[in-house]
């Protein structure tokens, strides 16, 4: 990410007190699987990194998925990167003991190390990007990777013909009401992933890593509005 093409009201979401206060609720009631995916996640990069690998996470704000990495892999250790700094704050608790082998900064991919990391993951956070800087992200995440070092990057990304999309765009509604969210929450919140969101379909998003210098990339998680690559340096 960007400074300069952050997307807004995003960030001032994931800076408002009430709204950092209640995230943990939010990820579960909309996307299925969430805890299965850091499941996944830790699976894909366990299967080709060293038990002390080094891995940066884009978008770590809030701490979930470095939570869950951190607990299955006692050995690895992170560099969290998120520009909301109340959602770091938030990671930072989040982490608790974990806190020992997390480095969180405040920024976008530029404000990362240079690495080289022996990982990279980005979950749920593709989506706030135009195509263009979501492309330079993922350049500027390859760069800092070691030459075959896996990424895992997942995000929103469905069919988008104007059919297609309203109806995904309602079961991603319909979904987190069977989950449990509030009616109005979550029609409101299809509403602004409809106004606000870099939304492309699945095959478009997998071409935009492989125009970033990624190779081998795989489908490995599809629910709904989200799909899940695996991708190597």
């Amino acid at each position: 990410m960007h400074r300069d093409t952050a997307v807004q009201p995003w960030l001032a979401h994931f800076s408002d007190p009430e709204a950092v206060r209640h995230y943990a609720d939010g990820p579960p009631r909309f996307v299925p699987g969430f805890a299965d995916l850091h499941r996944m996640t830790r699976i894909l990069l366990a299967e080709q990194v060293a038990q002390d690998a080094r891995v940066l996470v884009l978008g770590a704000g809030g701490g979930l998925e470095l939570k869950a990495l951190a607990e299955a892999e006692p050995r690895w250790s992170f560099v969290g990167v998120d520009p909301a700094l109340a959602m770091l704050k938030l990671a930072e608790q989040t982490l608790g003991p974990f806190n020992a082998r997390v480095e969180l900064q405040q920024g976008y991919i530029d404000d990362a190390p240079d690495g080289p990391f022996d990982a990279a993951t980005c979950l749920l956070t593709f989506h706030f990007l135009d195509a263009d800087e979501r492309r330079r992200t993922a350049r500027e995440i390859h760069r800092r990777l070691r030459p075959g070092a896996p990424f895992v990057v997942a995000h929103s990304s469905f069919p988008q013909a104007d059919a297609e999309r309203a109806r995904w765009l309602s079961r991603y509604a319909a979904y987190a009401i069977a989950s449990g969210a509030d009616p109005d929450l979550a029609n409101n919140a299809r509403a602004a992933v409809d106004a606000n969101l870099n939304l492309f379909s699945p095959e478009q998003d997998a071409q935009i890593l492989r125009e970033a210098g990624f190779r081998d990339v795989e489908l490995f998680y599809a629910a709904f509005t989200w799909r899940g690559w695996l991708a190597n340096a």
